[in-house]
């Protein structure tokens, strides 16, 4: 607990919301309720879909232990997830750039966003199918349609973090409601649902359905977001509120991925009851399972809540995958970008091989797209599992709060079969690649990808155990201590940018505080006459006159003054020229007024400050 450290997980929402102090207990344990349920919904996006649907139909209810047994591996790890992130004040991706090497951080960032650009990929395939079945919507139309929610999460998030939350628990109702319906359609036999949850699997085909289930249901993505989101709560951080803020977020958690678990165990019901009794065994596809429903069950609004419910856990999944990879990049790399870009970024990397795919070989390739985007996935989450438990195991960092033994036994032994059931589903997808690949390079590489893999799994378990912790590097500020203080020097060149506004007054009268005696004054202004745009450069038109004279008025009052004055226009490019300036005179300050405007004026008449900040390399000051 002491190294709760300044830097920041999401640090636009960082302890924004406060918890309840009143008599209401139940109030107070509301205000801790919400961010389990962001993660739930990766537990139910469409990449899950397809497993649940395929062990449904050739299986019946023979597996719905694997996925009760996948939810308790689940709650159990994004219950490490929330320890972490209270106890330490600090995100995964922060830890693991505490304590292993730079180098080794820098793939491990890679794999990360690889998974939560495959997540992406899922999400957005998801929600093309669910357009596609529900209103005719070409596929490759629904993929670049849903490039228009990047904008969605950038308006959720200004409404704050609870309006976001309300938000997802708003969608996740609506998908609940939408499988309550099927469940009341399909009408399931409760004594046979019942013994689909003791332990069996009918054969070695069953097996693969099985990992392929676990894989898709603990997504590495989340445990990032996970131990992030715990921090948008404003607790008390002594002993007894840290464990009032684990007991509730505990709660949280386990109703939240109960509700998953409702969603998926209904799929699987939906698929087992309505194909497997009729005779229907290999309906693992998105788009048959629609088109069957209709005819199976008799009714129009089966396959319409299916298409729609389809729709809404796209829509939810995606607004999570943005947020864990701003909690990646700043975690790993330490590097903050904007938002906007941040998402468009993100859904580019999913949208952009959809639409190659989709082009070039169809629309029926998109379920093996489906897939691939599990198998990236399942190659991550170990990478994410095995320090998360290594974290929450060191006495020295979580003091009373490390777990215990019982729990730490089982948080490894869920890590050795998740990690082994996922290399187990990624060494039949790239065992398939090898046998249909001709090209001896191409599968020498990738065979390399697979053992290079292997062994930063072995680093990543290894390397806290034998090698000497590092420092900590996780402050994204540069320490206090390593700060040196000294006296600055007079500036003697001071460039003056005018540009003859209103805002030149502030100019003026900032230059007026500086000594006379000491300081030299360059007072200069950019000239963009239509004639200046055309010849690209000097030219001698009215307007170049008449901005001459108006800078030798300032000249003269300021030599009034008692200023050492120089005086000189430049030419087209403003942040061109005023920089030219700046080396010219070697200027020790720059001087400009603010333009007075923003938002969509910038794109209309040019933003001038912001960019100048970065093309000159002497401190700028913005008169306002």
């Amino acid at each position: 607990m002491k190294d709760h450290h300044p830097h920041k997980s999401l640090d636009d929402v960082h302890e924004s919301v406060p918890i309840h102090g009143g008599k209401s207990k139940f109030k107070r344990v509301i205000s801790f309720f919400g961010p389990a349920y962001l993660i739930s919904v990766g537990y139910m996006d469409p990449g899950n879909w397809a497993t649940d649907l395929a062990g449904g139909s050739q299986f019946g209810y023979a597996l719905l232990w694997v996925l009760l047994m996948s939810n308790v591996m689940a709650l159990l790890l994004q219950s490490l997830c929330t320890r972490l992130g209270i106890v330490r004040g600090k995100d995964l991706a922060q830890c693991n750039r505490e304590i292993y090497p730079k180098r080794m951080n820098f793939v491990l960032y890679v794999l990360a966003e690889l998974a939560i650009a495959a997540c992406d990929l899922a999400e957005v395939l998801g929600m093309a199918i669910g357009l596609n079945l529900l209103f005719g919507i070409d596929i490759l139309w629904g993929v670049l349609i849903s490039f228009a929610d990047t904008f969605l999460l950038l308006y959720l998030q200004r409404l704050g973090m609870r309006k976001l939350e309300l938000f997802i628990v708003g969608l996740i109702s609506l998908i609940g409601m939408c499988f309550l319906a099927e469940m009341f359609f399909a009408q399931p036999e409760l004594e046979e649902v019942v013994t689909g949850f003791v332990p069996s699997l009918p054969n070695s085909a069953a097996l693969y359905i099985a990992i392929g289930i676990i894989g898709a249901t603990v997504m590495p993505h989340n445990l990032y977001l996970h131990s992030a989101l715990v921090q948008t709560r404003k607790i008390d951080r002594d002993e007894h509120g840290i464990r009032k803020a684990l007991k509730y977020n505990f709660f949280d958690s386990a109703i939240a991925l109960n509700i998953a678990f409702f969603v998926n165990a209904a799929i699987l019901i939906l698929a087992a009851s309505v194909f497997h009794k009729n005779g229907m065994h290999n309906v693992a596809e998105l788009q048959d399972a629609y088109h069957l429903l209709g005819t199976t069950l008799g009714t129009e609004w089966a396959p319409k809540l299916f298409a729609i419910a389809l729709i809404l856990a796209g829509q939810s999944s995606t607004i999570t995958g943005t947020l864990a990879g701003q909690i990646v990049m700043e975690g790993y790399l330490q590097l903050r970008i904007s938002p906007l870009l941040r998402r468009m970024l993100t859904r580019l990397l999913a949208i952009v091989p959809a639409v190659i795919v989709i082009i070039v070989f169809g629309d029926e390739k998109v379920g093996q797209m489906l897939i691939f985007s599990q198998v990236l996935l399942s190659m991550q989450l170990a990478f994410a599992v095995i320090p998360l438990i290594h974290f929450v195991s060191d006495k020295e960092k979580m003091g009373a709060f490390v777990i215990g033994a019982k729990i730490k036994f089982f948080s490894w032994l869920i890590a050795v079969v998740i990690a082994f059931l996922n290399f187990q589903l990624v060494y039949e997808e790239v065992t398939d690649w090898l046998s249909e690949i001709d090209n001896v390079g191409l599968q020498a590489c990738i065979v390399a990808g697979a053992l290079g893999l292997f062994v930063l799994l072995i680093m990543t378990i290894v390397y806290p155990w034998i090698l000497k912790r590092k420092p900590s590097r996780s402050d994204i500020h540069i320490s206090f201590d390593d700060l040196e203080f000294k006296q600055a020097s007079s500036f003697r060149t001071i460039l003056l940018a005018l540009d003859f506004s209103k805002s030149d007054e502030k100019v003026i009268s900032q230059v007026l505080q500086y000594n006379p005696a000491i300081s030299r004054l360059i007072l200069i202004h950019i000239v963009e006459s239509a004639s200046v745009k055309y010849t690209g450069g000097q030219s001698d038109d009215y307007e170049t006159r008449k901005d001459l004279a108006r800078v030798e008025q300032y000249a003269k009052f300021l030599k009034e003054k008692g200023y050492d004055v120089l005086f000189e226009l430049g030419y087209n490019n403003r942040i061109k020229a005023i920089r030219t300036m700046c080396g010219k005179y070697s200027a020790d300050l720059l001087i400009v007024g603010s333009h007075g405007h923003n938002g969509l004026k910038d794109i209309v008449f040019g933003e001038t400050v912001n960019k100048l900040r970065h093309a000159v390399k002497i401190p700028v000051l913005i008169a306002q």
